[in-house]
């Protein structure tokens, strides 16, 4: 019975075994059959689009052959083209020829008609300047008597005027006689103004505006000195006008700065000579003016250069009340020479 037993599941074991494998070979069949169908398909395919890009290819040459036909359809129209723009330029040129030839022309004419008409007006005006002229003649032969009388009068009016300048220039040298008389040997002044100077360096320190203590005392001795000698002597006192006190720099810097410095050391010198006694008494203040003038009045050496240390200075001066009379004099001496 086992041996039986045995036997059967022998052959169901190759029955089953039997069955897979034909299970597998159905399978790889299966397999074999859609890689064929799909070989025949792609190999369909391959073939079609093979046409299709011979076809297209045709198509390609067809239109390469009418692109080469239409290029040189269009260098012959290019070459046309060139040859008519160069006939164009041509006949622009000629045209251009005859314009220019036209206008000259035309300009010539033109100048030759203005020649005419301005010989035609010069011959007009020439016989009325003719006319004028004679007219002219008998006025100016009328008109001499009177400008040899009216000439007369003037020789006598500059000889009057120039005595009054003399008399008047003659009281500034009078007063500076008076002033060198009365300061002697004392205080130097200009010979020709009057005025007095102060070195800069000895009133003020380098590029300030402060008067030194220790130069207060000698420039309120000298400024009095001077001023009393022209407000005590009554030949002076008469005809003092301003007294001016001006600030002056050398050339070094810009002028701006300079003129602002020399104004600033001027006020500082005519603050100081306010507070003075004598100053007040006599109410010099209001007869005072301060001025800045930069680098203006240079001093200048025996050679014509700038004496930097000499230009650095305050200057003290006096106004005569004459003096604007003299310009207004000068002014009707030019009138006349004019």
């Amino acid at each position: 019975m086992d041996f039986f037993k045995k036997e059967d599941e022998n052959t169901n074991f190759w029955v089953s075994y039997a069955d897979l494998m034909a299970g597998l070979l159905f399978v790889f069949i299966l397999l074999i059959g859609a890689i064929v169908t799909k070989s025949i398909l792609l190999k369909s395919d391959l073939l079609s689009n093979k046409n299709r890009l011979k076809k297209n290819k045709t198509a390609l040459e067809l239109k390469n052959d009418e692109i080469k036909r239409l290029k040189k359809l269009l260098l012959q129209k290019n070459t046309q083209l060139v040859s008519f723009s160069k006939k164009v330029v041509i006949l622009q040129s000629i045209i251009n020829d005859v314009n220019a030839s036209l206008l000259e022309k035309e300009r010539k004419i033109q100048d030759y008609e203005g020649k005419v008409l301005v010989l035609s007006n010069e011959l007009t005006d020439k016989n009325n300047t003719i006319k004028l002229k004679d007219e002219q003649i008998v006025k100016l032969l009328d008109t001499i008597g009177e400008k040899e009388t009216r000439y007369d009068r003037l020789v006598e009016q500059m000889k009057e005027t120039k005595n009054r300048i003399k008399n008047l220039t003659g009281i500034r040298i009078k007063v500076i006689a008076e002033l060198k008389k009365a300061l002697g040997k004392k205080i130097q002044i200009d010979p020709k103004t009057g005025s007095m100077r102060f070195s800069a360096s000895i009133l003020f320190d380098k590029d300030k505006a402060k008067l030194k203590e220790g130069a207060k005392e000698e420039l309120k001795k000298v400024f009095l000195q001077y001023v009393k000698a022209l407000m005590e002597n009554p030949d002076i006192k008469s005809h003092l006008d301003k007294i001016i006190i001006e600030g002056h720099t050398d050339s070094d810097g810009g002028y701006l700065y300079n003129l602002k410095l020399s104004q600033k050391r001027a006020y500082e010198v005519m603050n100081y000579l306010s507070t003075l006694d004598f100053v007040k008494k006599h109410h010099l203040r209001d007869m005072m003016i301060a001025s800045g003038r930069s680098y203006l009045d240079p001093i200048l050496d025996k050679n014509g250069n700038e004496d930097k240390e000499k230009s650095r200075r305050i200057e003290i001066k006096f106004t005569l009340k004459n003096q604007q009379a003299m310009k207004e004099i000068e002014k009707i001496l030019d009138s006349k020479n004019e």
